[in-house]
């Protein structure tokens, strides 16, 4: 099977010398990464994160490309040209960081009223 590139939303608790904002709890990553399958992506992706001193705790993954547009997700320019790198490259991408603060429940992204 061909490599693809996966949407990865990883939910990361706080380890020494993470690199997350100070008096952050933890934080959500958008990655793109690229495997035969899922379960390969999802893998490496754990183990670039646990190298970078991250403390993943849960992934939930999204699919492909063509998968997200098959459900009817917009993919932007942008987005399109990291996903290409992370097949280019064989690589994990992180898109984007969200820290999270306070009572936030990192796992499952509620949040106490």
């Amino acid at each position: 099977m061909a490599q693809q590139v996966y949407t990865l939303l990883v939910q990361v608790g706080r380890s020494e010398g993470d690199g997350l904002p100070e008096g952050a709890t933890g934080a959500g990553l958008l990655c793109y990464a690229s495997g035969k399958d899922e379960a390969e992506a999802v893998r490496e992706t754990v183990a670039i994160l646990k190298q970078a001193d991250m403390s993943p705790l849960d992934v939930t993954g999204y699919g492909t490309l063509e998968e997200r547009e098959a459900d009817g997700q917009e993919i932007g320019a942008e987005d399109r040209g990291l996903m290409q790198r992370a097949l280019d490259e064989n690589a994990v991408i992180v898109a984007q960081m969200q820290p999270f603060f306070g009572d936030e429940d990192a796992v499952s992204g509620n949040s106490a009223d």
